[in-house]
């Protein structure tokens, strides 16, 4: 059995280096609105309104459903929280 390493988890499940990127992305903007809702001390209603969701989306955001949430929409979410989103775009290793 040969091992393999990978610099993130995404990198070792996903099916191409694009999707992984993906998810990364994806998987670092749910980590900041989960954050910035929780430390605000925001109930899911009132992020829900902030944000321009539904609650129910406020709750699978929360419980990290990555899945049912598009790249773009993330953003909009961050941008509607008041969140300042830097990208930074480098050759790969």
């Amino acid at each position: 059995m040969s091992s393999q390493e990978f610099s993130s988890v995404w990198d070792a499940i996903e099916d191409s280096p694009a999707e992984a990127e993906n998810m990364k992305l994806r998987s670092v903007l749910m980590m900041a609105l989960n954050d910035h809702i929780r430390r605000t001390g925001m109930s899911q209603l009132d992020a829900a309104k902030l944000l321009n969701v539904t609650q129910p989306r406020i709750s699978d955001l929360m419980r990290g459903k990555i899945n049912l949430f598009a790249l773009d929409a993330l953003v909009n979410m961050a941008a509607a929280a008041g969140l300042h989103i830097e990208m930074r775009v480098q050759r790969a290793a």
